[in-house]
């Protein structure tokens, strides 16, 4: 069992930064290949990046391409989102999401087995 935790988000203007973070406990976070989705008022749950198990493997949506970096640090068991360059679309909870194998970095929701509850973040034009 994986429980994770965001936290990070909150209000910024267009063209700002922000870092979210997904906080793991439970099983060893090293085992698991991880993700970020979001989800805005009115729509489906989107992809937004995913990562491998060593970091060394990274994939993003086309619409965060350039702007936003996941990364991982396993001594802290911690995964993390940096988001550059945010615009009003970019509106929305983020949550992370963990599956229970090391490789892969999938964009489907339903390859992933464990979730956090979400962080808000909102880009003001």
């Amino acid at each position: 069992q994986v429980q994770l935790v965001e936290s990070g988000g909150g209000l910024v203007q267009a063209g700002g930064s922000l870092r979210v973070s997904c906080a793991a406990s439970g099983r060893t976070f090293s085992s698991n290949a991880m993700g970020w989705f979001r989800q805005a008022p009115g729509k489906e749950r989107e992809f937004v990046a995913a990562i491998n198990w060593s970091g060394g493997s990274t994939y993003y949506a086309d619409s965060v391409k350039g702007r936003f970096t996941i990364s991982r640090d396993n001594a802290k068991n911690t995964m993390y989102l940096q988001m550059n360059s945010l615009k009003p679309e970019d509106t929305a909870v983020y949550y992370c999401a963990a599956r229970r194998v090391r490789f892969g970095v999938v964009v489907t929701p339903m390859s992933y087995d464990y979730w956090g509850q979400g962080t808000q973040v909102t880009v003001s034009s």
